[in-house]
């Protein structure tokens, strides 16, 4: 089979086509993770009319108080759009209160209201509980290699988008890459 033609039905590629996505770490990084954070909502859906991203808004405001909306996507890995509509929902709904940033016109400062405090208190030990349904799947040795790996897998990442930047730097005449602004 030749790149740009589909496989018949029914069929799969050969390794030798394209990226195997059962074992292409990031895909199965993801595929877990988009399976564990169904599986919480699940917790939080019906009982609050939140998605997951308002989840993750509510769960970063309930452990470090009062962020902007940039802080909380940048804390939580979730694009600016997809924090400013879980935000706009949020406040919609009453769980968030946004307060003037007197330092930067731009920037809101974002906190809990008293429904969003105790839909968070509310919401911890279910969320704890789900976090410790899933580790019993694991034993202790598994549980810490399984941090470390997820830590190094981080670093790693970060570590290489940084290069894949800098390799996407415009050289200078001399052929080095020029500084970044």
């Amino acid at each position: 089979m030749t790149r740009g033609t589909l496989a018949a039905p029914g069929t799969s590629r050969t390794a030798d086509d394209g990226l195997r996505l059962e074992s292409f770490l990031p895909y199965r990084l993801n595929v877990a993770a988009e399976t564990v954070s169904l599986a919480l909502s699940r917790l939080y859906a019906e009982r609050y009319g939140i998605g997951i991203p308002e989840w993750r808004v509510i769960a970063t405001l309930g452990q470090y108080d009062t962020m902007t909306a940039k802080d909380v996507g940048l804390h939580s890995q979730m694009h600016k759009t997809k924090v400013s509509r879980a935000v706009a929902s949020l406040l919609r709904k009453g769980f968030v209160e946004k307060r003037a940033n007197p330092l930067d016109k731009r920037a809101a400062f974002l906190s809990l209201t008293a429904k969003g405090e105790t839909t968070y208190a509310a919401l911890v030990p279910l969320a704890r509980a789900f976090s410790e349904r899933l580790a019993a799947e694991l034993d202790g040795t598994d549980i810490a290699a399984l941090e470390a790996a997820l830590q190094r897998l981080g670093e790693a990442a970060a570590r290489v988008a940084e290069e894949i930047a800098g390799e996407d730097r415009p050289t200078s005449g001399d052929g080095k890459r020029e500084a970044r602004p």
